[in-house]
């Protein structure tokens, strides 16, 4: 977040898409910035600024925080954190980043600090990735004025809080990650470690800020954002976290409609990615932007390639499964729609007009769905869901009637017939009706018309295996489990492991080990599976790949 003034406002108009673009940027329902991911448990979270909508400043008053299993369709769950959770803030909730530790999340971001003027940095704990988070010290964790905290734990325990706009800061965290021994220490801001800046005798370095620091292979990386305005993305490498520091050159070249860049990188699921925000977006610009991804691969020194902007995105890693529950707030893709708070828990999708939709990429039908039901809600007219494949203008395979309910958030599920859904397709669900908002829907599923063995009676469960990928040394696969004839609330998969075979990666599940024996639980945010649905986990593993027998049980 860029805290200069006398820069001249970029007029905005409010967030409404009217073309759709292909997967970037990710969120589409809101403006977001900053972004900070985060994997924990086989899924990226990504943490966010909001950019108000109409911004001509930066106007933020909370962060975001979204989440995905396949890099291309993102859960939105909401705000766990705003402004208000500090009450010695006053204003600007800009740039933070959230770390896991011993059981715990913790965020850290700046504010406007009541009392002083000045920018603080704050720190929120939470026992979940989504939180809600509260305010851990009830105080500013550190305040110098500078904003964009980055936090970064090494291998021997010890964690950093870096900072800084216009010098670059750092502290030692203790344990506790809501403390920190020493004073805070200036890194040098050498031409050598970060670059050298022309035309401005004040900032010789090309450092602006929102430093992203990390580690890979041994080498110590700091990615930020460089000389606004506008602003490019750039990076330096160290042999220790404190430097010395060794600058590598462009990320990310000046591109896009926002005057700022904002670096977030991580590895998942065997590939690496790259997170920065642009003003792709309708209404978009340097005050309304929007977050993005790229897939890219470190060159054999560790070196990171140029990146440019695109509206294709990162590749889907995996695909969803049609046949358990799936969550409407869950999309690659979102025309015209909002999301809300739930009364079934999470979010829905609402504020649903006439020819909005809603995107879902990769849905893997298998050899066909004959029944497609929506848990929805309508204190309007009510209105139809189109069911259409690979876009918005594709096959028709159904259409629901969704009837009012008399009030937004009394829920009921109708059914329909389906009819030509098989293989993998992107899927639409494209609402239609009369005038005004429509409906909100706030989870749904297919039935699969599969022949063959009946799925298991009562609360029992099968689990079914495939090797997805495979290399030297190791390999992916995928258990999909499926409910019998009542849903499923929690669900457990055992097998023996082959010799030399260790898991080392899960998603979309919980693992544990007891010598050979590997077991899967359910990860509390599938939430439950319905009669005859199913859900699919995955996993990455070290040794050749076979086909276990596998028990599946429900608690």
């Amino acid at each position: 977040m860029l805290a200069l003034l006398g820069l001249a406002p970029v007029i905005a108009g409010g967030l409404n898409p009217t073309v759709a673009r292909a997967d970037n940027p990710i969120v589409q329902t809101i403006y977001t910035a900053d972004p900070a991911p985060l994997v924990h448990d086989g899924r990226v979270y990504l943490y966010t600024g909001h950019d108000e909508d109409n911004s001509t400043w930066f106007t933020m008053k909370e962060w975001r925080v979204f989440s995905s299993d396949d890099m291309v369709n993102w859960t939105d769950h909401g705000s766990p954190l705003s402004l208000a959770t500090f009450s010695w803030a006053k204003q600007d909730a800009w740039a933070g980043q959230a770390v896991q530790r011993n059981g715990k999340f913790y965020w850290y971001v700046p504010m406007v600090v009541r009392a002083t003027g000045q920018m603080g940095i704050g720190v929120a704990v939470a026992d979940s990735p989504t939180g809600p988070f509260r305010d851990a010290i009830g105080r500013p964790l550190v305040s110098n004025g500078e904003i964009d905290p980055t936090v970064f734990i090494d291998d021997d325990g010890q964690a950093y809080l870096y900072w800084g706009n216009p010098r670059l800061w750092y502290v030692k965290l203790n344990a506790d990650m809501t403390s920190y021994s020493g004073s805070p220490t200036q890194i040098p801001l050498t031409t050598a470690g970060f670059g050298a800046r022309t035309g401005d005798a004040n900032r010789p370095t090309l450092y602006e800020e929102g430093p992203w620091v990390y580690k890979r292979n041994g080498l110590y990386y700091m990615a930020f954002a460089a000389r606004c305005c506008s602003e490019f993305v750039a990076y330096s490498t160290a042999p220790g976290p404190l430097g010395p520091w060794t600058y590598r050159g462009t990320i990310m070249p000046t591109q896009g409609s926002s005057f700022t860049n904002h670096p977030g990188i991580i590895d998942f699921k065997g590939n690496s990615y790259f997170f920065y925000h642009n003003g792709a977006l309708p209404g978009g610009g340097g005050f309304t932007r929007s977050v993005a991804v790229e897939k890219f691969s470190y060159g054999a020194d560790g070196s990171i390639p140029t990146i440019n902007m695109t509206t294709t995105g990162a590749p889907q890693v995996g695909t969803v499964n049609p046949y358990s529950r799936q969550e409407a707030e869950t999309m690659a893709w979102g025309q015209g729609v909002e999301t809300e708070a739930s009364s079934l828990g999470g979010r829905n999708v609402g504020y649903i007009d006439n020819g909005d939709y809603i995107k879902v990429k990769g849905v893997a039908f298998g050899a066909g769905a004959t029944k497609f039901t929506a848990m929805v809600a309508s204190a309007g007219s009510g209105g139809s869901i189109e069911l259409r494949l690979d876009s918005v203008t594709g096959p028709l395979v159904g259409t629901c009637q969704v009837t009012p309910t008399g009030d937004w958030q009394t829920w009921t599920n109708p059914s329909c017939p389906v009819s030509g859904a098989t293989g993998t397709h992107d899927l639409y669900l494209r609402f239609t009706g009369g005038s005004g908002s429509l409906f909100n829907i706030d989870h749904w599923w297919f039935t699969s018309g599969l022949s063959g063995t009946p799925p298991p009676t009562g609360d029992a469960c099968t689990a079914t295996y495939r090797t997805t990928n495979s290399w030297s040394g190791g390999f992916q696969a995928e258990v999909t489990v499926t409910a019998g004839a009542a849903a499923l609330n929690g669900w457990s998969v055992r097998w023996n492991l082959a010799g030399g075979q260790s898991i080392s990666q899960v998603w979309s599940g919980t693992l544990s080990t007891s010598g050979s024996t590997a077991t899967v639980r359910n990860a509390a945010y599938n939430g439950s599976v319905p009669a005859s649905g199913s859900t699919t986990f995955g996993f990455i593993a070290n040794g050749s790949p076979s086909t276990p027998s596998l028990t599946c049980t429900s608690p």
